[in-house]
């Protein structure tokens, strides 16, 4: 079996694959996450509103933080440019101090190479110093991390090999980061159903890139799922996710879109890399037809046995596939 860590990590072009990075918490304000990221990164702060501040000027690129509260940051933005009086502006930031003990704090991270996450979490440590609270920290917390891995290729065979290893280990990932309760009850990160995991698992199921978005399209007009494909679909077919979900805005982009089931990031236990280390067993299967093909087979058997899951886990069968960690 393939080591995970010694993986090809290229596109087809030949450059090394980058990962997106979102990070939601709480506990610290605005102010103290862009200074752990100038910590980290360099750059300097640039302040757009209330609600929003980026760090630019870092190797990487620009960092952007936000409260995640899409009607605030608009109303942020329209302040930013003069549009309200002195007294909107007040109830802006009162309405944002609320907020903020209710929704997260994102860092959404510019595109890092594989080989440089490292810097990651030197961020998670100072973030953590600093005072911030992750999925834990209270129970409403909801929060999450998310992973946006660029593809090494579009082609629909490399596609339907990411789909078929996800769903295969998805058991197996959720385990590993124990989902807090208050994350499993979200909408976020919502498993695929049944009959769509036996449709794709199945040993002819190579459909063209056409098909394999019309039937995702079908069985899952959502983003509430943990490895959301919609940003990749309205990459390659805007048209068509549009017509799926249309009261939703999907920002297109060549990656998938993996929502780890918590945001631990208090937690000095926690890692970041090793949350990105479990992903890489989905990397070494893609790479891996034919341990592909087998752990299909047989997670196909287990999803038409009679026996509940309780009994027998998938997510403890199937480490006999898992890639050597070592």
């Amino acid at each position: 079996m393939p080591d995970p860590g010694s993986l090809q990590h290229l596109t087809c072009e030949g450059h090394e694959r980058r990962v997106g990075v979102e990070i939601e918490l709480a506990g610290i304000e605005l102010d103290d996450i862009a200074r752990c990221i100038q910590t980290v990164f360099g750059g300097r702060v640039e302040r757009v509103s209330v609600c929003e501040q980026r760090v630019v000027g870092t190797e990487f690129g620009r960092f952007s933080l936000e409260l995640d509260l899409r009607y605030l940051k608009q109303l942020g933005r329209e302040q930013s440019h003069g549009h309200s009086s002195e007294l909107e502006n007040l109830a802006t930031e009162a309405l944002a101090a609320v907020a903020s003990n209710l929704v997260p704090f994102e860092i959404v991270c510019p595109p890092i190479p594989f080989s440089r996450l490292d810097g990651l979490e030197t961020l998670v440590q100072e973030l953590r110093e600093a005072g911030a609270l992750g999925t834990h920290g209270a129970a409403r917390y909801a929060f999450g991390v998310h992973f946006n891995p660029e593809l090494p290729a579009l082609d629909s065979g490399t596609l339907v090999r990411y789909l078929k290893a996800y769903l295969c280990l998805h058991d197996w990932l959720s385990v590993r980061e124990q989902a807090a309760l208050v994350r499993r009850l979200s909408p976020f990160i919502q498993p695929f159903s049944r009959e769509y995991c036996e449709r794709v698992l199945q040993p002819d199921y190579w459909p063209d890139q056409a098909g394999l978005i019309r039937d995702y399209l079908a069985a899952n007009p959502s983003r509430n799922r943990a490895l959301d494909w919609l940003p990749l679909l309205a990459h390659l077919d805007p048209a068509a996710v549009k017509r799926a979900v249309p009261e939703d805005k999907v920002n297109a982009r060549p990656t998938l879109h993996y929502r780890l089931p918590n945001s631990d990031i208090d937690n000095p236990d926690w890692h970041l890399l090793d949350a990105w280390h479990d992903w890489q067993q989905v990397e070494a299967l893609v790479q891996d037809p034919a341990r592909l093909e087998s752990l299909c087979g047989n997670y196909l058997a287990h999803l038409r046995r009679p026996l509940p899951d309780w009994i027998a886990p998938w997510s403890e069968k199937v480490e006999l596939w898992l890639a050597d960690p070592s």
